[in-house]
């Protein structure tokens, strides 16, 4: 296991550099160019100009940047953000936070909610109550997530008023409020970002689940255990749901970076400070050493996913060992 773990790191390091490189050279091909509109400036001296690129080591050429690039990220250095007067990381130590928090409740959401979903339509199979719930699932597959996110912040915060609008506190008082008062606080502006994303997480669970729990239940271990006189409930979840969770491993393996890029549109419609903001921020800013260190933080996550699922995978299938 260490010489498995071991390699798949190095590969992992390997793809994060190919991903740094690939990123830095597209984002500075990319049409504009950082400070364009004070840049375009009548009122601005050629000097000026001049002196502000310096600054930021803009006016030397690509390939010099790019070295310079990385070797202060090997130094744990990212840069200073163009749209924000502090480091890239100062940036992202105040997004990140908010967003594993968002994600990893809409994650744990959506698959306690998806594997509930699949038991229960396994269990009535062809009944109606299966057909049901297969079509919400369709349902909640093909809408889009800001136009869930939307509905789901009309009805419930516009119309009827049970929860905030935005944001991750209540400005002017959450700092009055004690313990308890804060954390009811911070749970009435996160149940409905996190609420969308286990709505828009569940779908892909339940249909991947309901189909790994049918090609299980035919297998000769599941025959025995019913020859046994157990019962259906038990048949599921204590011999059927271990070898029908290995599909589902791989879809927590490519979810896992959504720890950290987040839901883009999710964070703009909750008005939620994370990692979709500060890449939406940098985008249109041109913010090219924010934008370029989010790209390889998400790249680094996704690597960490696939390690995570290949680890589940060979604990849950002794075969793979």
């Amino acid at each position: 296991m260490a010489a498995f773990l071991l390699r798949r790191l190095v590969h992992g390091v390997i793809v994060v550099a190919l991903v740094a490189t690939i990123v830095f050279l597209l984002i500075h091909a990319a049409p504009g160019a950082p400070f364009a509109e004070a840049m375009d400036n009548p009122n601005m001296t050629e000097a000026v100009r001049q002196k502000w690129l310096h600054a930021y080591g803009l006016d030397r050429p690509i390939g010099e940047q790019f070295i310079r690039y990385l070797l202060s990220v090997f130094r744990g250095d990212f840069g200073f953000s163009y749209s924000n007067p502090r480091p890239v990381v100062d940036v992202l130590a105040a997004a990140i936070p908010n967003t594993l928090l968002l994600m990893t409740l809409g994650l744990i959401g959506g698959f306690a909610l998806g594997i509930s979903v699949a038991v229960v339509q396994v269990r009535n199979r062809g009944k109606l109550i299966d057909k049901v719930l297969g079509g919400v699932s369709l349902a909640f597959f093909a809408v889009p997530d800001f136009w869930l996110a939307l509905l789901i912040l009309v009805s419930l915060s516009g119309w009827v008023h049970l929860f905030p609008t935005g944001g991750t506190v209540t400005v002017g008082e959450y700092d009055y409020l004690g313990p308890l008062g804060r954390l009811a606080d911070r749970a009435k502006h996160l149940f409905l970002p996190a609420l969308t994303l286990s709505l828009l997480y569940f779908p892909i669970i339940a249909r991947h689940q309901r189909a790994s729990l049918i090609d299980v239940l035919p297998s000769d271990y599941i025959t025995t255990a019913r020859a046994k006189g157990v019962d259906e409930r038990t048949v599921i979840r204590h011999h059927a749901m271990r070898n029908a969770l290995l599909p589902v491993v791989t879809i927590l393996g490519v979810a896992f970076p959504a720890l950290l890029t987040g839901a883009v549109f999710i964070e703009r419609v909750f008005s939620w400070p994370g990692m979709g903001f500060v890449i939406l921020s940098s985008i249109n800013g041109r913010d090219y050493p924010l934008l370029t260190a989010s790209v390889i933080l998400g790249a680094a996550f996704v690597v960490l996913g696939s390690l995570l699922a290949d680890t589940l995978y060979r604990w849950l299938d002794p075969r793979l060992r």
